[in-house]
């Protein structure tokens, strides 16, 4: 498994999906409304309605363009597929040396990193040391304080 590829799992792929498929026809048919009821009030030059339709027009056309970019771009992996060797799907428990307090992470693609449901991404500075090592290795973490070292204790 390449590191420098963008992953992402078949559940962000579903809803990637979806949100386009809302995007391109509800949003697109919404701003396109907004768009017309403006033009209908005169002088565009001074129009705020419209200039606003204009912008959401902007931000919704480069959202598509973002999610048709991972869509095409990003390798889909599915969470069954892997084994003893952490990759992007793994979920990984790691104890930190001299403590016996246990955290688990998933390793996700950088678009799903959530912090708050502990999904890490693959290239964020703990992903990237636990990247394709196994149950009982030692890994190492660089903070502004020091290294730290992390016993991987689990991988799912």
């Amino acid at each position: 498994m390449n590191k420098e590829l963008d992953y992402i799992t078949t559940e962000k792929k579903k809803a990637l999906l979806a949100e386009l498929e809302t995007l391109k026809t509800t949003k697109r048919k919404e701003i396109l409304d907004s768009l017309e009821f403006a033009k209908s009030l005169g002088d565009l030059s001074e129009n705020a309605e419209y200039h606003s339709a204009r912008e959401e027009q902007g931000k919704l056309e480069e959202r598509i363009g973002q999610i048709e970019h991972i869509l095409r771009n990003a390798v889909v992996m599915d969470k069954k597929a892997h084994g003893a060797i952490i990759e992007i799907g793994s979920t990984v428990t790691v104890s930190k040396k001299g403590s016996s307090e246990k955290t688990t992470y998933q390793i996700v693609g950088s678009e799903e990193s959530d912090m708050t449901k502990n999904k890490i991404s693959n290239r964020s500075p703990m992903g990237e040391i636990l990247f394709g090592k196994k149950k009982g290795d030692i890994v190492s973490v660089v903070t502004p304080r020091g290294p730290i070292e992390y016993s991987v204790t689990d991988v799912a």
